[in-house]
């Protein structure tokens, strides 16, 4: 079901929204970050992810997201646990409009011989070393506490 612009706008008004983060690491313990090219965190380098769909699984939403914004199938994958993220902005771009979503972190495995393409809404794809990505305040503090033992966001 795709809601218009002004129904998703009351769901992100009055709810928060369910995402999968995909935290992937490459064999040299680098991490794998977009920048972002739409709202929130727009501007920001950020993990891959995105909102699951109603009566979507889980499993089944990882596998999706994984393949619209990587275009990669991941050989596994592991939940890290829920986390709040909570912008003053939205997708919508609309004034006065917050977004909080419980998003779901997800360490992934990609295949061997993998080969990433990136979608529309990242203008870049890097693969950062975990003291550059906490270093950089390019790097979207919510990125950053994926990778803090005691991230305070983290339920």
């Amino acid at each position: 079901m795709h809601l218009d612009d002004d129904d998703f706008a009351l769901v992100i008004s009055a709810t928060p929204l369910v995402s999968v983060d995909l935290i992937i690491r490459n064999e040299h313990d680098e991490v794998l970050l977009g920048l972002r090219r739409n709202r929130p965190a727009q501007g920001t380098w950020f993990v891959p992810g995105g909102r699951i769909r109603k009566d979507e699984k889980l499993k089944t939403a990882v596998q999706r997201i994984a393949q619209a914004e990587l275009g990669v199938a991941l050989q596994a994958w592991e939940l890290l646990g829920a986390y709040d993220h909570i912008y003053a902005d939205n997708a919508l771009g609309r004034d006065d409009l917050g977004t909080h979503y419980v998003a779901l972190g997800c360490a992934c495995t990609l295949p061997p011989g993998y080969s990433i393409q990136p979608d529309a809404q990242h203008a870049e794809l890097r693969w950062w070393p975990l003291e550059a990505l906490m270093n950089d305040p390019q790097v979207h503090h919510n990125t950053r506490l994926y990778f803090e033992e005691d991230a305070p966001n983290r339920l």
